[in-house]
């Protein structure tokens, strides 16, 4: 890089919030600033003992008062001001979407504007819900067209998006920064049997119960079930309590809760294949599946847009349709049955995914639309 960006990066939730949507943002943001850019967030205070603001290996972060949760949202009238203000005097302003206040924060942002669009909302059937959805599409569809280029995870799922029209003509394919672990000690493990690790949010979209049911049909006494994740500060709510009934007297199933770094690492080389049964079409991608692939693990993967391209691009793995019990059994028997080369599959998968080339692309892409003269 020739020239270091002013960049300024706008979203609700931001680090220690863990999601796919708040890592890509942190991992970029951090990324690039240890590459030489400065580096600002406005984001939400959406825990209250959150500084308003701090530097966090690099980036400068402000937050805003939260007034109001509306399910998985946070209302923070202050930030669309404080997006609009940092903008002013940013090189380019990177925002992550979906968020509600888009279209507002596009139409108040006087910089260039990358977006980066992670996933279709998605709630639970309802008028209210319905209308927030609606709302919330209207929001993105007005930034995305106001924005000289809308990165996506893949081609396969912007394809499949309720906002492929506004997305059509301005993507940059770029897929999620995925962080290479380093090498774990299998803690979890007990005995030789099939192991099968899940870590994400423990709430409805992943399909654990469908996980659950297909691992409790192997009917092996030594196999084993862990599924790490956090379920006591998720927006929009936990499902833990159902999965917890789904678990109840089976010793080979393992609630393990957060897991810091060095255990997540640890989760990787306990497991033999790690499953990632999504049942939410507006799913995007999974880092999860993708940082077991750099471990050397096979992914199970339900066959959405999106979170099958990973195994699609790796052939590291299988895809199976979404809450098929039977086929995630069926594709479990035949993971332990012919488990794919680990080192040829963990070799893919960090050519596609690996952190730097990933930051290279956000480079520039960021560069060309800071660049006077460059089409807005």
């Amino acid at each position: 890089m020739s020239r270091p960006l002013d960049l300024l990066v706008a979203l609700d939730y931001y680090a220690p919030y863990v999601s796919g949507l708040t890592n890509v943002a942190r991992d970029v943001a951090e990324g690039l600033a240890a590459r030489g850019h400065r580096v600002r967030v406005v984001t939400s205070r959406h825990d209250p003992a959150l500084p308003e603001h701090e530097v966090v290996r690099g980036v400068s972060v402000h937050r805003t008062p939260v007034l109001a949760r509306l399910g998985k949202g946070v209302v923070s009238p202050a930030l669309i001001g404080a997006v609009a203000r940092a903008a002013a005097g940013a090189s380019v302003t990177h925002l992550h979407l979906p968020m509600p206040e888009a279209a507002l924060l596009a139409g108040r942002i006087r910089s260039p504007l990358i977006t980066t669009y992670h996933c279709d909302v998605s709630l639970p059937p309802g008028p209210v819900n319905r209308l927030q959805t609606a709302g919330i599409d209207l929001s993105s569809r007005r930034a995305l067209r106001r924005s000289g280029r809308v990165v996506v995870s893949s081609e396969d799922y912007a394809r499949h998006s309720r906002l492929w029209p506004a997305l059509d003509g301005r993507t940059a394919v770029i897929p999620p920064p995925c962080r290479e672990r380093p090498t774990g000690t299998p803690r979890f493990r007990e005995g030789a049997g099939l192991h099968v690790g899940f870590l994400g949010r423990i709430v409805e979209e992943k399909g654990l119960q469908f996980l659950v049911r297909g691992f409790q049909s192997l009917g092996n006494v030594d196999s084993r079930l862990l599924i790490g994740g956090d379920f006591a500060t998720v927006a929009g709510g936990s499902v833990v309590a159902e999965v917890r009934r789904l678990v109840a007297g089976d010793p080979r199933i393992r609630l393990l809760g957060f897991l810091d770094d060095a255990q997540i690492a640890d989760l990787y080389a306990s497991i033999d294949v790690f499953a990632l049964p999504s049942v939410n079409a507006f799913e995007a991608f999974g880092i999860v599946q993708v940082e077991a692939m750099m471990a050397g693990v096979p992914v199970l993967a339900s066959d959405l847009p999106g979170v099958r391209t990973p195994v699609q691009e790796t052939g590291f793995g299988l895809v199976v349709p979404p809450r098929d019990v039977e086929a995630i059994a069926a594709g479990l028997r035949r993971l332990a049955a012919a488990p794919p080369d680990r080192a040829a599959g963990a070799a893919r998968a960090r050519t596609r995914y690996a952190l730097e080339p990933v930051l290279s692309a956000y480079e520039e892409v960021l560069a060309v639309a800071a660049t006077p003269g460059a089409a807005r």
